[in-house]
């Protein structure tokens, strides 16, 4: 059945597919080394400083990697990815006493590198497989692709949580690369070499971005995904733990909940914008929804300072700000590859993730370090002054042209 449908259609859920299994490693793997390195007695900082390389390679990653994607084909770049993921969960699975801070890092520095060729890949590969007059078609497949990916980096979070509870750290990431190995094998036979190939070889010098509506999205969408990483990263499941006593199944299984409900909402986000904005969305779409998220971030930050039942607002007021942000992150998710120029797609790509990688990466430090020294409240205050920067950027981004009616 599967070799009858269409061949675009197939190369979409064979790219969906490693996405997908992916994703699941990457979620299970930062809820892993969080609560393990939390039981050992690191600090929240300390914590952080372990992903300061897996966000900071991100960074390099999409600025380099849509250029090698452009060159190679996505189908190479996204099958490297899936090796160095492989790698990274093997060097995790050494003894207790062999994962000092220096390995640990270079391990999550490696899996940095290959979550973001993957999500280069799997993002830029969509532009490429639905015609160029289709742009409600690639808006659903983004939200698809881009939702599912979400709602199953929440079911690695549970299955992090549980993972460390049932089997132990090692046994973890070793399971979980053993998986991923397999995925990597079935990915080489399968992918087309060409995929996402530019018909001229674009010059290095051509990774940065000349669009003007991709440099604009690109600055908001690095604010987004540090308003984000800011309060979510380090400081929301230390807090759950240290505050409210959660244990690891508790903080995990709560973290994957809300994970999964982002990404369902990611999957109908074409549907909800479609009540305002048609179904192709524009800046002013992107502007209403990061002015709408900022609030919510505001309430939240307001009742958590007063102390006003702060566990209720934090559960209740991440639920509606997991809602919110995601349908933010489709937008943009659509909007940049709707901006991408079509030769090539993986350049401009690739330098609107380095921004959301640099967001991120920004997000997370803070994360650990505002955490220690204010508090969560801080962080949540923090989140907010980068929604407002998202939402006056926001005001660059293109907006559709209404046609003149006579007079």
């Amino acid at each position: 059945m599967f070799s009858q449908l269409n061949q675009n259609v197939r190369q979409y859920m064979l790219v969906t597919f490693n996405y997908w299994n992916f994703t699941i490693t990457d979620g299970a793997l930062r809820m892993l080394v969080i609560l393990y390195f939390y039981d050992l007695g690191y600090s929240t900082l300390e914590i952080a400083s372990l992903f300061l390389f897996y966000e900071f390679f991100g960074v390099v990653t999409n600025l380099i990697g849509g250029w090698v994607g452009a060159r190679l084909g996505l189908n190479r770049t996204m099958n490297i990815g899936l090796g160095m993921q492989i790698v990274a969960l093997f060097m995790l699975a050494v003894p207790a006493t062999s994962l000092s801070i220096p390995w640990v890092m270079a391990a999550q520095a490696l899996s940095g590198v290959a979550k973001d060729l993957n999500k280069m890949s799997a993002k830029s590969s969509i532009k490429t497989l639905v015609p160029v007059n289709a742009q409600g078609a690639l808006y659903k497949w983004i939200a698809i692709l881009t939702g599912s990916k979400n709602t199953l980096k929440g079911v690695g979070f549970f299955l992090g949580g549980a993972l460390l509870s049932l089997i132990g750290f090692q046994y973890s990431v070793a399971a979980m690369g053993c998986v991923l190995l397999l995925v990597f094998i079935g990915s080489m036979i399968s992918l087309k070499a060409d995929l996402g190939k530019a018909k001229s070889k674009p010059k290095f010098s051509e990774i940065f971005s000349k669009s003007g509506s991709v440099n604009i999205l690109s600055a908001a969408r690095m604010f987004l995904f540090g308003a984000r990483d800011v309060w979510f990263v380090i400081a929301l499941p230390i807090y759950l733990g240290t505050v409210f006593q959660w244990d690891h199944s508790a903080v995990g299984g709560f973290l994957a909940l809300w994970v999964i409900g982002y990404g369902l909402v990611q999957i109908i986000a074409p549907k909800i914008t479609h009540l305002t904005s048609g179904p192709t969305p524009d800046g002013k779409a992107a502007f209403i929804w990061a002015l709408a998220l900022s609030i919510v971030t505001g309430l939240i930050a307001y009742g958590i300072q007063q102390a006003w039942h702060p566990e209720t607002v934090i559960i209740v007021g991440l639920m509606i700000f997991g809602a919110v942000f995601a349908v933010n992150s489709s937008l943009h998710s659509y909007l940049i590859v709707s901006y991408a120029k079509d030769d090539g797609v993986s350049l401009d790509v690739g330098f609107y993730y380095m921004a959301n990688a640099m967001g991120r990466l920004i997000g997370t430090v803070l994360s650990g370090w505002v955490f220690q020294v204010w508090g969560f409240s801080a962080c949540l205050w923090v989140s907010f002054a980068f929604l407002v920067a998202t939402t006056l950027i926001s005001l660059g981004l293109p907006k559709h042209k209404r046609p003149v009616t006579a007079q």
